[in-house]
């Protein structure tokens, strides 16, 4: 699964490696980015636009909005076929940028690792997401990570990964609507583009959204 993740940049880089107008007085930087927060995604709705919504899908169909803390990830395996995924992953596509993100690596004791690109550079994972209205009219707009099985760097540490999109099929996950052309973008990032390193226990936390859970430790 992927269930904490950074976006810690500053405007002008997400300017320039997105193309999209990012308003200054929303976005701020996050470090330990968690479930049920509102946080940066770009939509094919609006592909010139950072915006902001909710980690964890409300599907449209919902008649109460906590189904989002369950559906933070969604399978690449079975997307297209769960009812909670398939209508977004056909019409509602969106990319989730991030500088990293962490996972916790299973042994007698959970051990927190940050994995980033290794030139340290932006990426984008795969998302979907909805719109959801209440009776009363109120509106949630919302997000879910792709996940896929894990490459060679991520498998020692967990057996599922997000997918992140190679740059260059960023815009076709956004604009394409041909299941089989989108399936085929929905691979394990090459590992031998990433690095993964073991960090402090302060992101267990949500709670510590600072620039000290990104740093490396000894493990």
């Amino acid at each position: 699964m992927c269930g904490r993740y950074s976006f810690a940049i500053e405007d002008e880089l997400i300017k320039e490696r997105f193309g999209v107008s990012v308003r200054s007085a929303i976005y701020k930087a996050r470090y330990n980015c968690a479930p049920s927060q509102e946080l940066a995604i770009i939509s094919n709705q609006d592909p010139e636009e950072l915006q902001f919504f909710r980690w964890g899908l409300v599907p449209f169909w919902a008649r109460d909005p906590s189904i989002g803390n369950k559906l933070i990830n969604a399978k690449v395996e079975t997307i297209a076929e769960k009812p909670s995924f398939k209508n977004a992953f056909r019409k509602r596509r969106c990319l989730v940028p991030a500088d990293g993100f962490y996972e916790w690596k299973k042994n007698s004791a959970k051990i927190p690792f940050r994995i980033i690109m290794n030139d340290g550079s932006l990426f984008a994972m795969a998302g979907i997401w909805e719109k959801w209205v209440s009776g009363e009219g109120g509106v949630i707009h919302s997000f879910s990570i792709i996940t896929t099985e894990p490459n060679e760097l991520m498998a020692p540490i967990h057996n599922r990964m997000p997918v992140i999109l190679l740059p260059e099929n960023e815009k076709l996950w956004l604009d394409d609507s041909n299941e089989a052309v989108l399936r085929e973008l929905l691979k394990p990032y090459p590992a031998d583009r990433m690095t993964a390193y073991p960090v402090s226990k302060l992101v267990n936390s949500p709670k510590n959204d600072v620039p000290e859970v990104t740093l490396p430790i000894s493990d």
